[in-house]
């Protein structure tokens, strides 16, 4: 049996929805349950921060997540397949009536983000002071605490609602099948099978 790690929500519906398209039979999580079990598959549901960490520690054998939860946490798991969903981008946000400027002594930058912020101002040589938050990343700049965002757009409409706009974009995500390293050697052939599937699956659909 082969344990899998799903983000609550939208990437877990369509996840899903792969797999009963390949193995031609319903995957449906009972109301509030968090584990589905199949004779082949155990999935658990959980947030999407989590994922990583379960497969990390072994909890579950593979996992989907995005591409910028993988950057920000940097665990040392195998990256199998780009699924094309969930698709994102991770930008930088300013008040809608600034443009982008760069020139200040030390720039203040709230974020979820830190490493993938850090990372990507310490690359291009940019002094910040990175102030990290949990939530309600765009009352940030409004209210002065800091000058700038980084954080995950989809559409923009969160920004724009909040009076900011996207400005920059510092990398696109989407969903990602990884692997424990353990598990990716004690269940190589299931594995392998499974992500030649989705593999064929996703290729087929694009």
């Amino acid at each position: 049996m082969i344990t899998v790690a799903l983000p609550k929500g939208r990437i877990a519906k369509e996840t899903l929805s792969i797999f009963e398209k390949i193995f031609n039979k319903e995957f449906k999580f009972g109301e509030r349950k968090l584990i589905l079990e199949d004779k082949d598959f155990r999935f658990l549901l959980v947030r999407n921060q989590d994922v990583p960490t379960y497969v990390y520690h072994q909890a579950a054998d593979i996992g989907v997540v995005g591409l910028d939860v993988l950057e920000e946490q940097k665990l040392d798991l195998i990256r199998l397949l780009d699924l094309n969903i969930g698709k994102c981008s991770v930008c930088i946000g300013i008040k809608e009536e600034e443009s982008l400027d760069f020139s200040k002594p030390t720039i203040k930058v709230a974020t979820k983000m830190v490493n993938i912020a850090r990372d990507y101002f310490s690359k291009n040589a940019i002094p910040v002071e990175i102030i990290k938050l949990y939530g309600s990343i765009e009352l940030a700049p409004l209210i002065g605490l800091a000058d700038m965002i980084v954080d995950i757009v989809e559409t923009g409409e969160t920004m724009r609602q909040n009076g900011l706009k996207p400005a920059l974009t510092i990398m696109e995500s989407s969903a990602h099948l990884i692997a424990n390293k353990n598990s990716f050697f004690s269940k190589k052939d299931e594995i392998l099978s499974l992500y030649e599937k989705i593999e064929k699956e996703i290729k087929s659909e694009s």
